[in-house]
Order: structure tokens, then C-alpha cells, then sequence
């Protein structure tokens, strides 16, 4: 046999020795669980190697943090993550290697949400060119904000009249979305150039500007004592430092079925946040600790009632804006382009 085939036969030995024995010697990982469980109930994942080799250490993670686990077994409770899909990973050392294992579990509300229906208490006039994306009440006046490039505004509204008092124009490539007042400052979001601003509550003149994190576009805004919340078109609502404007948390939002995604406007109601569903004509009340919807309103026909007087496109002009008056619990409601804004009060289906 000449050299150089030789060697290469010996060469082809050697490798496929080392590939019989890497094959011997390989590792399957695998973390078993339930996919789906109900919020309040405890989940159990452990980590397999699909021949019962030994391993040295395992650590467990979720979301990004470690948790203490028993061996290769870990044990949760859902109420310690809130509704939504959460991201579990092992990291597992063996024969002085590591490796890492992820893996995914649901957590889904453990009731249905209430439904609401409505009654009409008061109507008012409101500007048929407001594009709706943002509306509060505070100190006795509607604050505004509107959207589409070239047309998004900050307004201060009189509410019984729906005239116009003071208004300043966004710079025309920006698209306008949702605003809230907190401690004397205006913060209005845009909806894609991951952009949002300040401005002064009484002179309407534009302070700072702040860019979003993790969160994907801007659409709804309100706050708490202590926070900015803020959604984003997605199933997550997020927290935000009201001075470094950073954002500090997020929860995800879901049903007893499913993550309920395209919220909207949003607005602080004794403890729970309401938030229009794009499109949906709906508003749906969420629990800001855990991320459960635990009420449903269908406002469908409060479009119905606009389009008795008023034509309007389906898609386009929909349901969009909720404002409170904290001290004469009166709940407030508009559309884009609507030519009223409703009082009204929800009613629990019987």
C-alpha cells in the first residue's frame, strides 16, 4: 500500500474511533414538564439524560434568575411569575463539561374574567378631527393627545362644550399615541420611532425626550403613585421609572385561554388598569400585580350608537380613549374621530 494511502486509511481509523467513542460518551438533555398550568398552581420540572447518566451540578434558572432547586428536580409556584410564558433553563455539569437546556412554561389565569355591559350616563361634543390616542382627566379638563403624522396634537379640552382651550402640534414625522400626567409634567409616547417626550403641564412647552428599552413601540400610557405604565401593541404592559424614564419591569397579560395582545389606551382605575383592545371596541380590566384580566366590557354598540349620527370607517375609527375622575367616579370613553365622548357606567352581567 503506498504511504500516502496509508496514512490517510489510519487517519479514517483514528476519526472514526474518536466519533465512536464521542457517540458513547454524548450527553441528551432534556427538561420535562407541563406546558400549560393554571396561576396558583405548583409546576414541577425536572431535568432528564435520556440514559440515567450522572451528572456533577445542576443549576435552574427562569427568566434569566436562579432558582434553588432538589437534585435534578425543581418546584415552582405560578403565583411567584404571574400569568404568561416563562423561559426555565438548567445549566448541567458533567465529565468537566457544561451545558445549557431551556425550555418554556404558560401560566394562564385560573378564572374567567367578569362581563360587563354599560349604560349611557352623560354624552358630550367631541372634535370630529381628533384622532384619539391618549385622554385623561385632571384638575376639571380633558387632556388629549392625537395621532397620524402630520395630524398628531396635545390638547386641553372643556368637557361639557368639547372645545379646544390650548393645543400644541408633534412634529409631523412622529405619529402621536398615548399620554398621562404625573407630578406636573405631560408624558406623551410615539408609536414607532421607539420615542417618547415631556412637556410642561401649564405652557405646553416640550421639556426632554426619552427612548423606550425592551418595550416595542409606544401606544397606551398612564401611571400610579410611583410609576409610568405603558403597553406597547403587544400582551405586555410596562413599568417605567417616572425620572429616569428607564424601564424597570414588565407583566404579560392573559385570559384563562390565552395572552391577550393589541392593548391600547390605558387608564388607572382604583388599583386595576383598563385598556382598550385595538379594533375590538372592547376595554378590559387587568390586575397590575399578575397580569390576569379579570374583566371584560363590549362597547361594540356604543359604536353602533356613534354611527346612528356619524359615519365612520370600521377599521379606522374605533373605540379609543378612557379617562376617571377619581373624586366623582365618573368614567369617560371616546373613539377616533367621534363626534361624542360618553359617561358611562359598567354594569356586571347578570
Amino acid at each position: 500500500m503506498p504511504k500516502m494511502k496509508h496514512l490517510s486509511f489510519v487517519l479514517a481509523i483514528f476519526l472514526c474511533f474518536i466519533l465512536l467513542i464521542s457517540c458513547v460518551d454524548a450527553y441528551k438533555f432534556s427538561l420535562e414538564h407541563k406546558k400549560k398550568v393554571v396561576f396558583n398552581e405548583n409546576i414541577t420540572i425536572t431535568l432528564q439524560e435520556k440514559d440515567n447518566k450522572p451528572v456533577k451540578n445542576i443549576q435552574f434558572f427562569v427568566n434569566g434568575k436562579e432558582v434553588s432547586a432538589n437534585g435534578n428536580t425543581l418546584t415552582l409556584n405560578s403565583t411567584d411569575f404571574g400569568v404568561g410564558r416563562h423561559v426555565v433553563s438548567a445549566l448541567v455539569f458533567f465529565n468537566d463539561k457544561s451545558k445549557k437546556v431551556n425550555n418554556s412554561f404558560e401560566v394562564l389565569a385560573n378564572k374567567a374574567p367578569v362581563v360587563y355591559d354599560y349604560n349611557i350616563v352623560n354624552e358630550y361634543p367631541h372634535d370630529t378631527k381628533a384622532y384619539t390616542q391618549g385622554l385623561e382627566y385632571y384638575n376639571g379638563f380633558l387632556y388629549e393627545t392625537t395621532g397620524r403624522r402630520g395630524q398628531s396634537s396635545l390638547r386641553k379640552v372643556e368637557l361639557k362644550t368639547g372645545k379646544v382651550l390650548q393645543k400644541v402640534d408633534l412634529n409631523s414625522k412622529y405619529f402621536g399615541e398615548g399620554m398621562t400626567i404625573f407630578n406636573n409634567k405631560i408624558y406623551w409616547l410615539t408609536w414607532q420611532a421607539k420615542k417618547g417626550f415631556v412637556y410642561n403641564l401649564d405652557t405646553f412647552k416640550q421639556e426632554k425626550e426619552f427612548s423606550y428599552g425592551k418595550s416595542t413601540e409606544g401606544w397606551g400610557l398612564t401611571h400610579n403613585e410611583k410609576e409610568l405604565i405603558k403597553s406597547d401593541g403587544t400582551h405586555k404592559i410596562w413599568f417605567l421609572d417616572p425620572k429616569t424614564l428607564n424601564e424597570k419591569k414588565s407583566i404579560q397579560v392573559y385570559t384563562n385561554k390565552y395572552a391577550l395582545k393589541d392593548l391600547n389606551e390605558l387608564e388607572l382605575i382604583d388599583g386595576k388598569i383598563y385598556s382598550n383592545k385595538y379594533q375590538q371596541n372592547a376595554i378590559v380590566i387587568i390586575d397590575p400585580e399578575t397580569g390576569i384580566v379579570e374583566g371584560v366590557a363590549n362597547l361594540n354598540s356604543l359604536k353602533k350608537e356613534m354611527e346612528k349620527t356619524q359615519k365612520l370607517k370600521p377599521q379606522d375609527e374605533v373605540l379609543n380613549g378612557i379617562a376617571y375622575d377619581a373624586e366623582n367616579k365618573r368614567l369617560f370613553v371616546t373613539g377616533k374621530n367621534w363626534g361624542k365622548l360618553f359617561e358611562i357606567e359598567l354594569v356586571k352581567k347578570q
